[in-house]
C-alpha cells in the first residue's frame, strides 16, 4: 500500500515537475494502482473545477491523477472557444467537458449539456451546480439520435463508465433505457443559430447523430466546428461506416481534422507539457479517433478561431 501523503507526492511529481524523467513509467504505474485500489476523493483540474471520484474509473481516475482528461481536446478547446460562444455537447457524462466550456465562454456564452443516461445526468448536474456553471448551461436528459424513439444504453464494465453504448458489447454490466432524438429538435432554434462548437461523443451512435443533424447543417454559422469521436468498430456492428459520419459533413463544406487522443495514462505527462493541435487528415480511419471538421481550408487548425464578418446564415439566423 501506498501511504496516502506519499501518493499525493508521486501525482504532484507528474503533473508540475519539469521535465519529464521518469515521468511516463510512474503515470503507468500509478494509474494502475488506483485502478486496483480505487481512492474516493475529491480531484480539481489545472483549471481549479472540482469533481467526486473513484478512481477505479478511468475518467476519474485521470482527473485525481492529472487533472485533465483527453489532453489535446481540452487545450484545443481552450484555443478555439470565446466568451458569448454556445457550445452543444453532446454525450455530456458527468461535465467535464461542460464546466471547461461554461468557464471558456462565460457569463455572456451558453452550453447545452445533453446526457441520456438518468445517473450521470444527475452527477452532470451536480457537478455543474458544484462549479458555479448553472447560469450558463443548460442540460438536456435525452440521447441523440436520427429519429425519436427510445433506445436502451449498456454499461460493458465499471472501470469505464464512459464506454456507455446503445451497441450492445459482449458482456453487459448494466443497462437502461432513455429517450432520443435528433440534435435539431434538442436544441432551439436560437442555440441551433449560434452553435460555434458542437461537442459528439456518444459511443458508437456518432452516424445517427450526424444523419439527424445533416438537415440543419447548411443552417448553422459559417465558423461553427464539429468536434465527433469516431469508432470504426462499433460503427461496424450497427452495419455502418465511417463514411456514414463523415460523407454528410464532407459534401457540406466541411474539412476532417485529427486529434491526437493516447489513453494510455503513461502518455500523459507528454501531452501535458505540449498538446498537439488538430492536422488535417486525408487518410482511412480504421481506429478509433476524435475528429475536428471545420470550413477552414488549412493543414493545421489555428490556436485561435476566424472570426467571420456574418456570424450565421440560412433558416436559422436571428438578429
Amino acid at each position: 500500500m501506498i501511504p496516502p501523503p506519499l501518493l499525493r507526492t508521486l501525482r504532484a511529481y507528474v503533473r508540475h515537475a519539469p521535465g519529464l524523467l521518469g515521468k511516463p513509467w510512474l503515470a503507468g504505474h500509478l494509474s494502475d494502482y488506483l485502478k486496483h485500489r480505487p481512492l474516493m476523493a475529491t480531484a480539481r483540474t489545472r483549471d481549479g473545477a472540482v469533481y467526486p471520484v473513484v478512481t477505479g474509473d478511468v475518467i476519474q481516475r485521470y482527473l485525481w491523477l492529472f487533472g485533465v482528461w483527453e489532453p489535446h481536446l481540452t487545450a484545443w478547446m481552450r484555443s478555439r472557444l470565446a466568451p458569448g460562444d454556445l457550445v452543444v455537447d453532446a454525450g455530456a457524462h458527468t461535465g467535464y467537458f461542460t464546466v471547461l466550456a461554461s468557464r471558456l465562454v462565460g457569463p455572456s456564452g451558453r452550453v447545452v449539456a445533453i446526457e441520456p443516461s438518468p445517473v450521470f445526468h444527475q452527477a452532470l448536474t451536480a457537478n455543474i451546480d458544484a462549479n458555479g456553471c448553472s447560469n450558463n448551461v443548460r442540460t438536456v436528459n435525452a440521447a441523440v439520435s436520427d429519429t425519436p424513439g427510445r433506445v436502451t444504453f449498456y454499461l460493458e464494465r465499471a472501470t469505464n463508465l464512459g464506454g456507455t453504448t446503445s451497441v450492445r458489447p459482449r458482456t453487459v454490466e448494466a443497462s437502461f433505457e432513455a429517450d432520443a432524438a435528433p440534435l435539431p429538435t434538442l436544441l432551439t432554434r436560437k442555440e441551433l443559430a449560434a452553435a460555434r462548437l458542437i461537442k459528439i461523443d456518444v459511443e458508437g451512435g456518432e452516424a445517427a447523430a450526424v444523419r439527424g443533424l445533416t438537415p440543419v447543417l447548411n443552417g448553422l454559422r459559417d465558423d461553427v466546428e464539429l468536434v465527433v469521436e469516431v469508432t470504426p468498430r462499433t460503427l461496424a456492428k450497427q452495419g455502418r461506416t465511417v463514411d456514414d459520419v463523415l460523407g454528410p459533413l464532407l459534401d457540406h463544406g466541411f474539412h476532417t481534422y485529427r486529434l491526437a487522443n493516447d489513453y494510455a495514462a503513461a502518455s500523459y505527462p507528454a501531452s501535458l507539457r505540449r498538446p498537439a493541435p488538430p492536422v488535417r487528415w486525408r487518410g482511412p480511419v480504421t481506429e478509433m479517433s476524435d475528429l475536428v471538421f471545420s470550413r477552414l481550408d488549412v493543414e493545421t487548425l489555428p490556436s485561435k478561431p476566424r472570426r467571420p464578418p456574418s456570424s450565421s446564415r440560412g433558416p436559422f439566423t436571428t438578429p
